[in-house]
């Protein structure tokens, strides 16, 4: 047996630990960033599932892994703030329709961010119509056997939204005022929570994204019976446009897009917008976002951008006119 000087051991095993040590190092270097995505409703609802199905294939073209992380409440403003808290790294993203970006920083007094100085845009990948469904547990079929309803009712009634001071809120005031009826709109925390009140019947009637319906307006727990939009949708060829049924001002249609903190590095950001258009290109994907409801088509951070102010231009008027009070 050799007996090695104890400054010899010594040295050795220093030698080995630093080998290790070095080993480890490469191994955690190694490991790809994880980029999450936020999102500022519950799990369940249309918003939710969407992130996911994106998230799923942005991982695959990232070689990273994607996931999603709920920051529900204050119709995404929660999200939305965490994000500006968020470092400028490119690892943590927010999807978000036009409410927590455009429409709540309008309504609110005090929203804790400010869309256009601390946010910047990723790329957009979507569009989509907010609608008007009935529960299965009224005898309504159309949108004006619906007001036909409300009128047997004593002309008053409560309608669900997944947010207050959101589109849907909007769009309940103008339906009331454009028939004389005395319409509620009910907010709840996200669109999961109100689809259960009108499975449950809890409530007759509730306004949110095709998304959010769509599934069971196909399984017939529920009627859609009025889209907003220039045109009808693929997904629901035979429910009639607000338009149609005279009440325009109602055609912009909202977006889908990513978000990321301000000062992102651009480099961060095309890549990002890379995996983000490669995603929605591969069929799967596509198809099971047309299948919720989605016009989906890739738009570059600056067409996003313009998307943003074109479509604030178009909702400051609505709200305005509408005499909403910031909350």
């Amino acid at each position: 047996m050799v007996v090695f000087p104890r400054s010899s051991a010594r040295r050795a095993f220093t030698a080995v630990m630093a080998v290790a040590a070095a080993g480890v190092m490469f191994n955690v270097q190694a490991q790809p960033a994880s980029t999450r995505i936020l999102v500022g409703f519950p799990p369940g609802g249309g918003t939710d599932a969407i992130a996911r199905i994106l998230a799923e294939r942005m991982q695959a073209e990232l070689g990273a892994p994607v996931v999603v992380e709920n920051k529900a409440g204050a119709g995404g403003q929660i999200a939305a703030q965490a994000l500006k808290a968020s470092a400028a790294d490119g690892h943590t993203l927010f999807l978000s329709h036009d409410h927590s970006i455009t429409i709540l920083p309008m309504v609110t007094k005090n929203p804790g961010y400010d869309s256009a100085k601390d946010f910047v845009p990723v790329a957009g990948f979507a569009t989509f119509v907010n609608a008007i469904a009935v529960s299965g547990g009224t005898p309504v079929q159309g949108y004006k056997a619906y007001i036909d309803w409300v009128r047997q009712q004593g002309g008053k009634g409560s309608v669900g939204i997944p947010a207050p001071g959101s589109v849907p809120q909007f769009l309940v005031q103008e339906i009331a005022k454009k028939n004389g009826l005395d319409l509620v709109a009910a907010p709840y925390r996200g669109s999961a929570p109100m689809m259960a009140d009108m499975l449950g019947n809890q409530i007759a009637a509730g306004v949110a994204s095709i998304p959010d319906f769509i599934e069971n307006h196909k399984a017939g727990k529920l009627r859609v019976v009025a889209v907003m939009g220039s045109k009808r949708q693929a997904a629901m060829p035979d429910v009639p446009t607000f338009a149609e049924l005279g009440l325009a001002g109602f055609e912009e249609v909202p977006f889908y897009g990513v978000f990321a903190p301000a000062g992102t590095p651009k480099a961060q950001l095309d890549k990002l917008a890379a995996s983000i258009q490669k995603a929605i290109a591969v069929a799967e994907v596509k198809d099971k976002l047309t299948a919720m409801g989605l016009s989906v088509e890739f738009m570059s951070s600056e067409q996003l951008a313009a998307r943003e102010r074109a479509y604030a231009k178009v909702w400051a008027k609505i709200i305005k006119d509408s005499g909403f009070q910031p909350q």
